[in-house]
């Protein structure tokens, strides 16, 4: 019991003392220490006998406290107040100066650093220098010894490089509606089924306009893939129209590789025969997918854990809630909406050009026009761009080939050792036009190949690494 009436005094101190302000606590600290000090004294004039335990248990002071504060009072008179405040803690000496020809050698050592030095000496290295040439070679004054004032001495006199302040300037806004960012996001309280084969259960393919800030669009399915990634976003541009540009990351779903070094994958070539710019993103630069990433943790936070979904309706139904949500009802800190929703500060958006009814399917070789790619030629003679084998001749086996891309003629210029080597026409091209739906029904085919393409290689790089 006197345990507890001991700690709920104590308690009852030090909500006394962490109360008040930063001033005025201290004041009232310093007080109520007075008042023990006071405490302490006529307690051992009343009770001389008492141990040190006896009066830490009265005050509810620390032993150690105790056995200061008895030492003091025994060294002052009786009726001497001074005695019962604390003792400033200020220095009674100055720091003595550091003369200059203490900084002249501070400053020499610094600059040219003793002994075969091959490295520019720092504080700790010059404080040790400093004291070993003063036994050969005195300057008769003092030396400071702590490493924090030899760096002061040196930022002083502009020894210390600071980097230059980087004035950065804001991202100019893109027009409204013209630039879009896409990404995936895994709703993760849906579990996935348990009889599946994909990595990841239920997602969702947010859109968001960077000029804006609005959610255009954020479709929800168990399989995305290459092929319904294209089928998905069509219905958008179905519904909403074509923006100029779209940004992804290296997801393998658009890029078809993890280097996405190699051939336009089908998602880039459906954009771009669509007259849509493909930007992607470099690796591990999230930052130039910032507005799709930002909405990502509004959506994970005020999507995911709020709803938490347990099933792919669920989800759909939480996906529309949110949209409604972030679009017209809450504020967002982004510049171009000056904290207001989306919708609100863009009542008003531009028409977008529609989807075209009849598309050129080899339009794309015009986004890649003059790259090169570089491959080594196989036993057989040949080297493999994309899906296609293209032959080069056995006499050039083990050797490396450039394919520089003609989109004008639809051909590969081969350079062997900087010099033309032969000129090859590029496979799989169609060399006519089809309408919209055509093509979406082609471009799924190839992107359905080239996902099975993808699953294959990573099988193959699971196995060699367990």
């Amino acid at each position: 019991m006197r345990d507890l009436v001991l700690g709920s005094l104590w308690l009852a101190r030090w909500l006394r003392q962490y109360t008040p302000g930063k001033k005025t606590r201290s004041r009232v600290m310093e007080e109520e220490w007075q008042v023990d000090r006071a405490r302490l004294r006529t307690a051992r004039q009343q009770h001389p006998d008492w141990s040190y335990s006896q009066f830490a248990l009265f005050l509810h002071r620390s032993t150690s406290w105790v056995k200061k504060w008895c030492r003091r009072l025994r060294q002052a008179a009786p009726d001497d107040e001074s005695v019962l405040k604390s003792l400033s803690r200020r220095p009674h000496h100055p720091p003595p100066r550091i003369a200059a020809a203490a900084v002249e050698r501070i400053l020499a050592i610094r600059d040219h650093p003793p002994e075969g030095l091959k490295r520019t000496p720092g504080p700790v290295a010059i404080a040790y220098y400093l004291h070993k040439l003063e036994e050969t070679d005195p300057v008769g004054c003092y030396l400071p010894t702590s490493s924090s004032t030899i760096w002061k001495i040196l930022d002083r006199h502009q020894r210390i490089l600071r980097p230059i302040p980087v004035a950065h300037e804001p991202t100019l806004l893109a027009e409204p509606m013209i630039s879009w960012q896409v990404d995936f996001k895994d709703v993760t309280t849906v579990a996935p089924e348990p009889d599946g084969k994909r990595q990841h259960g239920v997602e969702t393919l947010n859109m968001v306009d960077t000029g804006t800030s609005i959610l255009v669009d954020n479709p929800i399915r168990t399989d995305f893939n290459a092929e319904t990634v294209i089928d998905t976003v069509a219905q958008t541009f179905q519904q909403v129209g074509c923006p100029r540009r779209v940004t992804f990351d290296r997801d393998p779903r658009f890029v078809g590789s993890a280097g996405s070094t190699d051939f336009p994958a089908a998602w880039v070539r459906f954009l771009a025969c669509l007259n849509i710019q493909a930007e992607i993103c470099p690796p591990q630069r999230p930052d130039k997918n910032g507005f799709v990433e930002r909405y990502n943790r509004t959506y994970e936070y005020e999507g995911i854990r709020q709803y938490r979904p347990a099933t792919l309706d669920q989800a759909r139904q939480m996906n529309q809630a949110v949209r409604q949500h972030y679009n017209f009802e809450r504020p967002n800190q982004a510049r171009s909406c000056s904290n207001q929703p989306p919708r609100t500060a863009f009542p008003d958006l531009p028409t977008l050009p529609s989807l075209p009814q009849v598309v050129d399917p080899d339009s794309w070789l015009k986004a890649i026009d003059g790259r090169m790619y570089i491959r080594r030629v196989n036993a057989a003679g040949t080297v493999r761009v994309d899906k296609y084998t293209y032959y080069i001749g056995r006499e050039q086996r083990g050797q490396h080939v450039v394919l520089r891309v003609r989109a004008t003629d639809q051909q590969f210029e081969v350079e062997l050792k900087d010099q033309p080597f032969k000129v090859l026409p590029i496979k799989g091209l169609q060399h006519q036009l089809m309408t919209f739906d055509d093509y979406l029904v082609f471009i799924r085919r190839q992107a359905v190949s080239e996902w099975r393409h993808y699953l294959r290689k990573a099988r193959v790089y699971v196995r060699l690494i367990t």
